[in-house]
């Protein structure tokens, strides 16, 4: 009894907890405090590149990332890179199993030295020893699966470096939100890339991400109904039926 009472304020609890956002739209995630955050206000890694030789002041052409012929790629904490979602995928699987198999077997004794003559007149009724046994087995097996499945996203985010790593590798975190009328749509997108995989607009497409972690998805009244209430989501969870 003190479980179900339990269970009972919990749920009340956490529906109480979103009666703060009847009549108002979703606030938004504070950007402060993310790792997106530090990284683009805290101290960046020293140069320890070659790029900064003396000799490039006396070149007619700058190697600085402001002038025209500058290097604009991100490379280091703090910089913003631009990541391209382009998901259009298409998975079809069919399979189709069939198995039969039939047998029978017969055996009999007409003729032994009159014996099963003999014999029947010992058995009851509409038995015979002129056929000892007779058997018939059949079996028929048929399986059908198939999947289909089709994806497609197109989107592009503004993430920033979070990391450099000792081999070169840069860990990049990104997020949007965007807020129309009462409905949030949000964008997450984390990984790992190679700067040599960031092309000259400054630009890389998600399938050059390592351990990439896309979520796209929304909160607000829209969500709120296409979703099942939390009572509903305990009883799938525990009815054994």
């Amino acid at each position: 009894m003190a479980v179900r009472i339990l269970s009972i304020v919990l749920l009340l609890l956490a529906g109480c907890g979103r009666l703060e956002n009847v009549g108002k739209a979703p606030a938004f995630t504070s950007v402060e405090g993310s790792n997106e955050y530090f990284a683009m206000t805290g101290s960046g890694l020293p140069d320890t590149t070659l790029r900064h030789l003396a000799t490039d002041g006396a070149s007619l052409w700058s190697r600085d990332r402001r002038s025209l012929l500058g290097d604009r790629r991100a490379g280091n904490r703090g910089d913003i890179l631009t990541v391209v979602i382009q998901i259009d995928e298409k998975a079809e699987i069919s399979n189709t199993t069939g198995r039969s198999r039939s047998g029978s077997d017969s055996a009999g004794i007409p003729h032994l030295l009159g014996i099963p003559q003999r014999l029947d007149r010992n058995l009851p009724e509409g038995a015979s020893m002129a056929n000892a046994f007779e058997t018939n087995s059949a079996s028929n097996y048929q399986g059908n699966g198939s999947v289909a499945r089709r994806e497609k996203l197109t989107l592009r985010v503004a993430a920033t470096i979070t990391e450099k790593l000792p081999n070169g590798v840069l860990r990049i975190q990104g997020s949007q939100e965007v807020r129309v009328n009462f409905e949030v749509r949000e964008l997450v997108v984390q990984g790992f890339v190679r700067p040599e995989d960031i092309s000259r607009q400054n630009e890389i497409t998600y399938d050059k991400i390592a351990g990439a972690r896309i979520s796209y998805g929304g909160r607000g009244q829209i969500t709120d109904v296409q979703q099942p209430r939390y009572g509903q989501q305990v009883a799938d969870i525990i009815l054994p039926f």
